[in-house]
């Protein structure tokens, strides 16, 4: 296994670091690091389990060598990291970390962020022409030093989201659906098919995102290690998909990971329907917290839904952008 060191332009850790490649073998420290940092910021229900994170790192399309860097002391502790994700066509680049609070204001983040900004701009290469690249990452907006590093790297803050989350008191009620709406189980292999053509578009409307391919579908969804199909609420006009809200445990409190109603079926109470539902089967499970992410610009109107229902605003996350190239923006 390679855990040569990496060497980015103008940037100098002290000699009590060293900036290297990834190894299976981190996975822990990795997933220990994450969640002391999510402490820091006053929100661990966004970490990630190591269990997460292996599944992340063993994506057929993922390269851990090339996309994953750690910063380690002289004894081998694990206080930076920092990956790269091609989100999208080589066009929409990502990338995600975490330095120990300990460690912060030592040149890891600056190490980090150059590395990520060079394997970027490798994969520039593979960008159709004439089409703008971006690279993207998301902080917690408590993170001063966050701020000032992006900053400083040549990001700017671009759009903002909110970890909502809602403390249940008591049973729910039972969910009012639309007239001809069933709620049916999910059945795996039966209704793979419909419910990912509904969450594809479903998410249309969304800022950033883009249609997913049945394997890479199939792959997030059932591969996740907190997959549970008895969580999934699937509301059925007939044998049209209307809309769903595809449910997990995260970091021991339920997450409403994916809610969606199509184009058709909006504006009648459904999507309020699903969560009050899905709020309902977490509550008989014994969980009383439930949250959810959410694009607090959403142009569906999510955000005032989850307020309706009872949710508030737990946690306020930025992403920042840095353009590698300019040119026509991929929707285009």
């Amino acid at each position: 296994m390679n855990t040569h060191e990496i060497k980015t332009e103008d940037t100098i850790l002290p000699k009590s670091f060293r900036l290297r490649a990834a190894k299976w073998s981190d996975v822990d420290a990795v997933a220990q690091l994450v969640y002391e940092a999510c402490a820091a910021d006053g929100d661990t229900t966004v970490a990630m389990s190591a269990e997460e994170i292996r599944h992340e790192w063993e994506d057929p399309g993922f390269n851990l060598e090339r996309n994953v860097f750690i910063v380690e002391t002289t004894d081998g502790r694990v206080v930076g990291y920092e990956e790269f994700f091609n989100e999208y066509e080589h066009v929409r680049l990502q990338t995600d970390g975490d330095i120990h609070p300990d460690f912060k204001g030592r040149g890891i983040g600056t190490a980090l962020l150059r590395a990520v900004d060079k394997r970027a701009r490798e994969e520039l290469t593979l960008a159709k022409p004439g089409i703008r690249v971006s690279l993207h990452s998301t902080i917690n907006n408590r993170d001063s030093d966050g701020h000032n590093l992006h900053r400083t790297e040549g990001y700017q803050p671009i759009r903002y989201h909110w970890r909502m989350e809602i403390v249940l008191d008591g049973p729910q009620s039972e969910p009012r659906f639309p007239e001809g709406i069933e709620l049916r189980p999910f059945i795996k292999g039966e209704h793979d098919v419909p419910v990912w053509r509904a969450q594809n578009e479903a998410w249309r409307d969304h800022w950033g995102s883009h249609d997913v391919s049945l394997e890479e579908w199939k792959r997030s969804r059932f591969g996740d290690p907190e997959f549970n199909p008895d969580l999934w609420a699937i509301a059925w006009d007939g044998d049209e998909v209307a809309g769903f809200s595809l449910n997990r445990y995260r970091m021991g409190i339920g997450w409403i990971r994916t809610l969606g109603v199509r184009r058709p079926w909006r504006k009648r109470g459904l999507g309020e329907a699903l969560l009050r539902h899905s709020f309902g089967e977490f509550y008989k499970r014994g969980t009383t917290t439930i949250g959810l992410g959410v694009d607090a610009q959403n142009p569906t109107g999510a955000t005032r839904l989850y307020q309706k229902v009872g949710m508030y605003a737990a946690s306020e996350y930025v992403t920042y952008e840095k353009e590698l190239r300019p040119g026509r923006e991929p929707e285009e």
